[in-house]
């Protein structure tokens, strides 16, 4: 409004400690916002975001020149392994060669990975028996051969069911690293190290006179 003289009033008094407050006010406000981006409400100790339920892993020593190659059969009879990566739920993440193959590409050129490592994932749960089984393919030292062997549920929190080392010796040597029973919630029942040949499964097939998955009936293509 004007005042007696036609003229628009001057603006208020300014306050310092007013425009103070507020600005203040408006620091704690972002670092606030900054700690709600900063801090997950669901985030739990041992919580795993992951899309699989177990993750199976078999380890020998760097850099070791010799081949073994890890089995993963589930309840339903899939087997994963280098001829099937993907069987069922399970998914054979990683097939290492040991000295054959073992190589990264950087930048165009090819360098030698020592990690020996297979890796096998278990992406849904059927109740029932896994076997996990170690296959010693190719022994150029002739020298036993420790193998790690590990068996981790992540669901709804990571949890070791089984970790332990077992011997192979010469090519063709196939040993039961571990044998486990899941519910149909997917807890484990039961955790075994009772033998059971998955090799076998394969040598039966071809004795009847067809190289043949034996849960599809396709065949299976050779390993180069």
């Amino acid at each position: 409004m004007m005042d007696d003289f036609g003229l628009y009033p001057r603006e208020e008094a300014f306050d310092p400690l007013g425009v103070m407050l507020f600005k203040a006010l408006q620091v704690i406000a972002f670092l606030f916002f900054l700690a709600l981006l900063a801090v997950s409400p669901d985030a739990k100790d041992g919580k795993i975001d992951s899309k699989a339920e177990f993750i199976i892993t078999m380890d020998w020593p760097d850099s070791h020149p010799d081949d073994f190659d890890l089995f993963v059969q589930d309840p339903a009879g899939h087997i994963a392994w280098y001829r099937r990566r993907e069987a069922g739920f399970l998914t054979l993440d990683r097939d290492d060669r040991g000295g054959a193959n073992d190589f990264i590409v950087v930048n165009g050129k090819k360098i030698l990975s020592p990690i020996r490592e297979e890796i096998v994932t278990v992406r849904g749960i059927v109740p029932g028996e896994y076997t996990v089984n170690v296959s010693h393919f190719q022994a150029t030292t002739g020298q036993p051969v420790a193998v790690s062997v590990k068996v981790q549920k992540l669901n709804p929190t990571a949890q070791v069911i089984f970790d332990n080392r077992l011997t192979l010796d010469h090519s063709g040597d196939e040993k039961t690293a571990v044998r486990f029973w899941l519910d149909a919630e997917g807890k484990v029942v039961d955790v075994q190290q009772r033998q059971k040949s998955l090799m076998e499964t394969f040598r039966n097939v071809r004795a009847n006179g067809a190289d043949l998955d034996p849960k599809t009936g396709v065949r299976m293509p050779r390993r180069e």
